[in-house]
């Protein structure tokens, strides 16, 4: 393993989106205990935002104190990082510094945000010239939404959620994210999942309708096919959830959706004064929402200095 280190490099930055799945179909475990998936991925404007800079050690830290979010080895920005040097045979560190923008255990997958905008970010501060797919075949190996994470946009996905392809989305929207003040374990959901769910198939179907509508920009067919396989484990162990989307769905949006493995709330729009509005209503009945457009962009540099 060879060592390059060069003094002096300035830091870089790079933003990554949080993600929402417009459709998660969830299969029965396999005998790795991975899910297989068929998920749409939609990439909104929600940011982290990683800086990275070479160091002789590895470390991470917060721009801000947030629960749950670990700041050693743990960390999958570490993991991100060592594995792109590993797959390079090269001895490197960096000091690695995350400013959070997501929801923390929300169902958006702010951790894979920054595993993928961390991959990004050192490989352009090494200027390693890593090919797309290589960048794409290390983050699957690092979690199910980190390939998305630096792909962004719209995809289709499949495998374990790690399998990536574009999807053509000819929608403009906004979503009003309802934010929980209590997070919800993805391993949890999952498991509750397959209590209630013993006959899930075992490789969930691709949502044709969904991405055809997707392909049309018709907003409100793509609400009516919004569809979540772990809307009810999620409400069994979080049953204030119902509640709230009792009280979403009475706002006549275009569609709501639980964020992934929740429990952050989703409420589909296609005009930004609308969005607005709901956020207005919610606010009068005491919920912390905030609004982000969809489609974005994935993984990109913001600065270098």
């Amino acid at each position: 393993m060879s060592s390059q280190r060069v003094e002096g490099l300035p830091p870089v930055t790079v933003r990554a989106p949080a993600k929402i799945n417009l459709h998660l179909g969830v299969g029965s475990p396999r005998p790795d205990g991975l899910h297989p998936l068929s998920t749409v991925y939609q990439a909104v404007g929600l940011y982290d935002d990683v800086t990275v800079v070479d160091a002789p050690d590895w470390s991470v830290e917060l721009t801000e104190q947030v629960p749950g979010v670990p700041l050693d080895d743990d960390n999958i920005v570490i993991r991100a990082g060592r594995a792109l040097v590993a797959h390079h045979d090269l001895d490197l560190a960096a000091a690695i510094t995350i400013a959070k923008g997501i929801p923390v255990m929300g169902g958006m997958a702010g951790g894979s945000a920054d595993a993928a905008a961390t991959l990004l970010a050192l490989d352009r501060l090494w200027d390693l010239q890593t090919t797309d797919e290589d960048l794409l075949r290390i983050a699957g190996t690092l979690g199910s939404d980190v390939p998305f994470a630096l792909l962004g946009g719209t995809a289709l996905g499949t495998g374990h959620g790690e399998q990536v392809e574009p999807v053509p989305d000819a929608t403009s929207v906004w979503w009003v994210v309802v934010l929980s003040g209590e997070g919800l374990s993805t391993p949890a959901v999952y498991r509750h999942f397959d209590e209630l769910s013993p006959d899930a198939p075992a490789e969930p179907p691709v949502p044709e309708g969904l991405i055809a509508a997707l392909a049309d920009g018709d907003v409100d067919e793509v609400g009516d096919l919004l569809a979540n396989d772990l809307w009810p484990a999620a409400r069994d162990l979080r049953p204030d959830l119902v509640d709230v989307e009792v009280a979403l769905r009475s706002l006549s949006p275009s569609g709501v959706l639980l964020s992934g493995s929740g429990p952050t709330l989703l409420v589909l729009h296609d005009e930004v004064d609308d969005a607005r509005a709901t956020v207005a209503a919610l606010a009068e009945q005491g919920m912390t929402c905030t609004i982000a457009p969809g489609p974005v962009a994935g993984a990109h540099v913001v600065t270098y200095v």
